[in-house]
């Protein structure tokens, strides 16, 4: 019987590996040579912290959102900003060769609704080389029980990877200009993917054909004139298509896309602690 296991958990194993692969040399990240790209200044400028977050730089970027953040003008005059931590928190994997801070825009601005954001750094960037980079998070912040991954392009897949093997933790799951390498469609957790109509590296008709891998109650938005590069803010990537509409009107609807998506699980979950 252990030989049997054996076999089996080598044979799953490889075929996991291979479709990775696969879904790597789809996204671009493994043919585009290996320098990171660098974080924009917009970006650079969202790691100061405000009245709304503080931003920590360390093993991990971390954007918490304080007393007050998520909360209307309203509520905020009558007392009620209630408690600065959700019940669920967002971890962000970076795509292929980006500088984690070039997520740091978004990750600020879904913090300033009220959620604790992380963006972890990866190994060689390329997130498929340390999908458990989760676990950095959750035991920095053992307060929250319930996590949302994130993941652009590859970082995406392994977001997905960490998802499936901590559904006791992992509350559902976003891709960013991505897909699953593996078939998560009986997976239980709740999905949503965010595409854009010019993205050259994960095309629409990438995105189509992976729907397979997922869920059958995913929840699918295109961002129409919107690219690759603008997931993040860093420089344009080689193999993408020039977006018709800015970075910012960009962020701002993955922004709200996420933050809709993190509010729904938050219900499903309690609310705030």
């Amino acid at each position: 019987m252990q030989s049997t296991y054996k076999q089996s958990f080598s044979k799953q194993t490889f075929i996991e590996l291979l479709a990775i692969l696969i879904v790597a040399v789809f996204l671009g990240g493994l043919l585009t040579g290996c320098t990171t790209m660098a974080p924009q200044k917009e970006a650079e400028e969202a790691l100061r912290s405000d009245s709304r977050v503080l931003v920590k730089q360390g093993k991990f970027l971390a954007f918490e959102p304080l007393a007050g953040a998520g909360v209307s003008a309203t509520e905020e005059a009558q007392g009620n900003a209630g408690s600065a931590f959700p019940s669920i928190g967002l971890i962000i994997y970076p795509g292929a060769k980006v500088d984690p801070r070039a997520y740091a825009p978004q990750a600020k601005a879904l913090a300033a609704q009220g959620y604790l954001v992380a963006i972890v750094p990866v190994a060689f960037s390329f997130a498929i080389f340390s999908p458990n980079r989760a676990d950095w998070v959750l035991h920095a912040y053992p307060e929250i029980q319930n996590w949302v991954v994130a993941g652009h392009s590859l970082g995406g897949v392994a977001a997905a990877q960490y998802a499936v093997r901590h559904k006791n933790q992992i509350r559902g799951i976003v891709f960013w200009a991505s897909y699953p390498a593996s078939d998560i469609s009986q997976s239980g957790i709740p999905v949503l993917s965010i595409s854009a109509s010019l993205d050259g590296l994960a095309t629409p008709e990438k995105v189509e054909g992976y729907k397979k891998n997922q869920p059958a109650d995913t929840q699918y938005v295109v961002i129409q004139g919107g690219n690759h590069a603008q997931f993040g803010w860093y420089e344009p990537q080689k193999g993408d298509r020039a977006a018709t509409i800015s970075a910012e009107e960009q962020t701002a609807q993955i922004v709200e896309a996420t933050a809709a998506f993190l509010q729904k699980l938050e219900k499903a979950y309690g609310g705030l602690q």
